[in-house]
């Protein structure tokens, strides 16, 4: 499994994964692959202890970061909003509706001493100082989520030898990263988790592949196994980006009641909404966006204006979920039509190992087959 940019980044496998927990990237990193740590959300100081933790498990093996930069929302035109200009702008409606929605459901309150985790911000200049931090790490990657980077982060990038990536869900997307100068594209599919387009990963690979060469194409949506990397790579692709098949892994931080619900869905339980972000995200099926997708209720607002109105809501649900069963039916969290496939709890190391032999073993047959062989 090998492939330039692979062997560019010192890996043994071309495989990349998202994730929101410094365990699960540290230990793909160890397995040969790349962890990538999303790190939206974060302060600066609690980042950078992330960071160092990260290091001392990985040693000398890469590992790199990936942030939400929206190239378009509330507030773009001025470079972003403060709290208090936001709050003004949420509508009181929408604040009834979701306080209506967990009294519904009887999740109690927030204890007073209760932390509810930082909030995300969005706008380059916002981000600047997480920019700066994380390239004061010894990254081997930072990948731009929702929109192309900024031209100093991609400078910055050059300087310091480390890869500059996004994420692109249209030919368009991926056209214009590669003009803002960035040295690959993450070409995700329908089926991703997250953040995602319209166009499938089998379609949009390809057409990405072809768009951009002779820029590296990672594939994203729906790979959770090795038959999938295969055909990512047949598609052109020089690696893949995983993200859903770590979270009902024993490392993963993932919620116990929304890591149990993973593992009983279907790949029909996932659903594309606005609800958590204010912009298109599929993730697992809920009362919370059956809630949202009603047209009876208030539409979902958009970013950064929704996550700041459900912030303390989605609080409130985690925290109760294991005891409470109406926080139980309103808790998910992002994951892609894969979950389906994701039905036992297993070690980071034992996923890495599955996805590269499995891989063989399909290199294998295909090779039988052009020889005339059969099974």
């Amino acid at each position: 499994m090998h492939t330039a940019l692979a062997e560019e980044l010192g890996l043994e496998f071309p495989i990349f994964a998202f994730t929101h927990c410094r365990d699960v990237a540290a230990a793909v990193s160890k397995a040969g692959g790349l962890g990538v740590l999303g790190v939206a959300g974060h302060s600066p100081d609690g980042l950078d202890a992330e960071l160092r933790w990260i290091e001392n498990e990985v040693g000398d093996k890469p590992y790199g970061v990936d942030l939400l930069l929206p190239a378009k929302f509330v507030g773009s035109d001025k470079g972003g909003l403060d709290r208090a200009a936001l709050d003004a702008r949420i509508p009181e409606e929408h604040r009834t509706f979701v306080a209506d929605l967990l009294e519904k459901h009887g999740v109690p309150p927030l204890p007073a001493d209760a932390e509810v985790s930082p909030e995300f911000s969005v706008g380059y200049e916002q981000q600047r100082e997480v920019i700066e931090l994380v390239f004061s790490h010894p990254i081997s990657l930072i990948a731009s989520a929702l929109g192309p980077p900024p031209d100093w982060m991609i400078e910055t990038g050059r300087e310091k030898g480390v890869k500059v990536a996004a994420l692109a869900g249209t030919v368009e997307h991926a056209r214009r990263h590669v003009e803002a100068g960035v040295d690959l594209v993450v070409a995700q599919g329908y089926e991703a988790g997250g953040h995602t387009g319209l166009v499938s990963t089998m379609v949009l690979v390809p057409e990405v592949v072809d768009a951009v060469d002779p820029i590296p194409v990672l594939a994203a949506g729906g790979i959770g196994n090795g038959r999938q990397v295969t055909a990512a790579l047949a598609l052109g692709a020089q690696g893949v980006w995983t993200g859903s098949v770590w979270l009902t892994t024993e490392e993963a931080e993932t919620h116990p009641v929304v890591k149990e619900k993973f593992l009983k869905a279907s790949s029909s339980d996932t659903i594309r909404s606005r609800s958590l972000t204010g912009k298109p995200a599929r993730q697992l099926r809920s009362a919370w966006t059956d809630a949202w997708e009603d047209p009876h209720n208030p539409d979902p607002l958009p970013m950064p204006l929704q996550p700041r109105l459900v912030r303390e809501a989605q609080a409130r649900i985690s925290r109760t979920a294991h005891k409470s069963p109406g926080a139980e039916d309103l808790v998910n969290y992002f994951v892609g039509q894969v979950v389906g496939s994701m039905s036992q709890v297993k070690s980071v190391r034992s996923v890495v190992e599955e996805l590269v032999q499995e891989y063989a073993d399909t290199m294998e047959r295909l090779d039988q087959w052009a020889e005339g062989g059969s099974d």
